[in-house]
């Protein structure tokens, strides 16, 4: 199966449990594999046989800015669906990660895989 990567896509949103956490919004980095067959893309050339990444991203972007979730479990949960639904996408990987969330770690997060 064929690979489509949006690595580092850097939201600000709002996420966690701590009272603070709800009222700031700070960095939130997403990592998406949708795993999609790629061929007929390959051999029309044609964007409309594509799975348009620019605006899964795009979306992505949108649903991490509002969703105020308490957990990154609960969020990579919610990214995940939306990407399932996008025609073409079989399977996701998604990893949602909180950069300083945890002293002395450059980021901490959690990585899930979904499929249909």
């Amino acid at each position: 199966m064929d690979k489509i990567l949006i690595q580092n896509l850097r939201v600000q949103g709002i996420l966690g449990v701590n009272d603070w956490e709800r009222t700031t919004q700070r960095e939130i980095v997403v990592n998406v594999t949708l795993f999609t067959d790629t061929l007929r893309a390959a051999q029309s050339d044609d964007i409309t046989d594509c799975v348009d990444y620019s605006q899964v991203a795009k979306e992505i972007r949108t649903l991490v800015e509002s969703a105020r979730r308490f957990t990154v479990e609960a969020l990579a949960e919610d990214i995940a669906g939306f990407c399932l639904s996008r025609p073409g996408v079989q399977k996701v990987t998604v990893r949602v990660e909180e950069p300083g969330a945890v002293k002395g770690t450059e980021s901490v997060g959690v990585e899930i895989e979904r499929g249909i």
